[in-house]
């Protein structure tokens, strides 16, 4: 699965918001300069959460966008959905009788199905605190061996 730029760029906007923002509104050009974003891209985007009901605008002098809630509470999954962005690693079109390829569904679909739940019970569970506040990495879980993979013989036998 490969984010496209709309959906990294709106969670890398969203965490400059929720970084900055202290109590006042913070313009989309003071994002886009920090970001690095286009500021037009950025107004694209930002129409969108604010549809997503994720920032609230503020018109006039001193204005600008804040969150529409806590940081804590705004999931990164919430962002991607809100710029429409599908999370899933299938090529399917959800209820499309065509599938995978023209003779249905592929037999690898369940596997990718699978793996954009996964993907998605992930951005899910890390709130935009998480990656302000740069909890989002865990300890390395163990990884078992590959049944393949070659056993290598200890010394003196």
């Amino acid at each position: 699965m490969k984010l496209s730029t709309r959906g990294r760029y709106a969670v890398m906007a969203m965490a400059d918001l929720a970084r900055a923002d202290r109590g006042r509104p913070v313009t989309l050009a003071e994002i886009a300069e920090r970001q690095e974003i286009s500021l037009s891209y950025l107004e694209q985007l930002f129409a969108k959460l604010r549809r997503g009901e994720l920032v609230i605008s503020v018109r006039g002098p001193g204005g600008g966008y804040c969150l529409a809630r806590p940081a804590k509470d705004v999931r990164i999954s919430d962002i991607i959905l809100a710029v429409d962005e599908p999370i899933k690693a299938t090529r399917c079109e959800a209820g499309s009788p065509k599938g995978c390829t023209a003779q249905g569904r592929c037999l690898t679909h369940d596997l990718w199905e699978e793996l954009g739940r996964q993907i998605y019970v992930f951005l899910s569970s890390v709130s935009l605190a998480d990656v302000i506040e740069r909890r989002v990495l865990r300890a390395p879980a163990a990884v078992p061996a590959s049944p393949a993979a070659p056993v290598q013989a200890a010394a003196g036998e």
